[in-house]
C-alpha cells in the first residue's frame, strides 16, 4: 500500500508541483524582522519625501514662473508634452544614458579587479584599502575641481604631459564627456570595489578548491563559481552606482557648465528650476527624472531576480 505520505506529496495542485517556491519558517521570520527593523526608517523616510515629491507633481501641472506669479495657470500635461517633444530633452537624455552606461561598465570591471586585489593580498592590506578608498572620501565637487584643473587648456598639467599644446578638453562634447567619465570612474569605483568585496567574502572557498582539484580553470572558476554566488553583491553594487550615475549633476556643472551638449537631465531640472524660475517646467521634468530613477530600480529587479534566501541556500 502506498504511503499517505507519499499519496500526499504528489497530490496534483500542491506547492511543489505547481511550481511554487516552498518557503521556510526560518526565512519567513527573517522576513518578518527585516520589515520590522527598516519600517521606521520607510516611514521617515516617507514623510520627508512625500511633501516634495506631492508638490514637485502638483507643479509640473502648472504654468509657473518665480517672476510671474500671479500668471499661474493650469495647463494638466502640457508641460511633458512640450518636455518630451523637445530635442533638447533627448539630447540631454543621450548625454546622461553614455556617461551612465560607460561609467558603471567600466567600474564593474575595476571594482572586481580591486575587490580581487583586497581579498587575495596578505600584507599591507589594511594601508592598500585605506588607500584605495581615498578617491571616495573626497567631496564630488571638489574632486570635479580638481579634474577641471588638471585639463584646464592653459593651467592643466595633463596637456603637458601628453605634449599637447593648446588642446581644449572642455571644447568639445566627446571630449568633455570622456573627461567627466574618467572623473565619475576615478571616485566612485572604490564604491563599487567595497560592495563587490563584501560579496567575494561570501564566495565558498570549499568550492573553490574542489572545483580547481576537478581541473577547472580560473576563467571557468569565475563564471561557474564565483559570479553566480556574488549575484545579490553585484545586483546591489550596479543598482546603486547606476541610479547614482543617472542623477549626476556636479561634475558637468563644475567642468562645463552644460556647454557643448553635455548637459545632463538632473542639469536640465536645475536650469529650469533656479536659472529660469520656470518652476512648472522644472518640477516637470523632475518627475521625469524620478519616474526614469524608478523604472531603472524595477528592472534591475526584474531581471537580476535576486532572492537573498536562495543566495544564501536556504529552502
Amino acid at each position: 500500500m502506498t504511503p499517505p505520505e507519499a499519496t500526499t506529496s504528489h497530490r496534483p495542485g500542491t506547492q511543489k508541483e505547481s511550481g511554487k517556491p516552498i518557503i521556510s519558517e526560518r526565512v519567513r521570520g527573517e522576513r518578518r524582522l527585516g520589515l520590522y527593523l527598516t519600517l521606521p526608517s520607510y516611514v521617515v523616510m516617507l514623510l520627508v519625501t512625500a511633501y516634495p515629491l506631492g508638490y514637485a507633481l502638483v507643479l509640473s501641472l502648472y504654468n509657473f514662473r518665480l517672476t510671474d506669479p500671479g500668471g499661474r495657470s493650469f495647463v494638466g500635461l502640457r508641460n511633458f508634452g512640450v518636455i518630451l517633444t523637445d530635442p533638447v530633452w533627448w539630447n540631454d537624455f543621450a548625454t546622461t544614458l553614455a556617461i551612465t552606461i560607460v561609467t558603471v561598465a567600466i567600474e564593474l570591471v575595476l571594482g572586481f579587479w580591486f575587490a580581487f586585489v583586497m581579498l587575495r593580498i596578505v600584507r599591507g592590506r589594511g594601508p592598500l584599502r585605506t588607500a584605495i578608498l581615498i578617491p571616495y572620501g573626497i567631496v564630488t565637487v571638489v574632486s570635479a575641481f580638481i579634474w577641471r584643473y588638471a585639463f584646464a587648456i592653459d593651467s592643466g598639467f595633463v596637456n603637458q604631459w601628453l605634449n599637447l599644446t593648446d588642446f581644449d578638453w572642455f571644447g568639445d562634447r566627446w571630449s568633455a564627456i570622456f573627461v567627466i567619465c574618467l572623473s565619475e570612474i576615478w571616485k566612485t569605483t572604490p564604491f563599487i570595489s567595497l560592495l563587490l568585496l563584501a560579496g567575494l567574502v561570501q564566495v565558498p572557498e570549499d568550492m573553490q578548491e574542489a572545483a580547481k582539484v576537478d581541473g577547472a580553470t580560473a576563467w571557468q572558476r569565475l563564471w561557474k563559481i564565483t559570479l553566480p554566488n556574488m549575484k545579490a553583491a553585484i545586483m546591489v553594487a550596479l543598482l546603486f552606482r547606476t541610479l547614482d550615475a543617472w542623477r549626476i549633476f556636479d561634475n558637468p556643472y563644475v567642468m562645463t557648465n552644460g556647454a557643448n551638449n553635455t548637459e545632463t537631465i538632473s542639469f536640465l531640472a536645475y536650469r529650469q528650476n533656479v536659472t529660469l524660475v520656470n518652476l512648472g517646467m522644472g518640477s516637470a521634468v523632475s518627475v521625469l527624472l524620478f519616474l526614469s530613477v524608478v523604472a531603472i530600480a524595477w528592472i534591475f529587479i526584474k531581471v537580476f531576480r535576486t532572492d537573498l534566501s536562495q543566495v544564501r541556500g536556504d529552502q
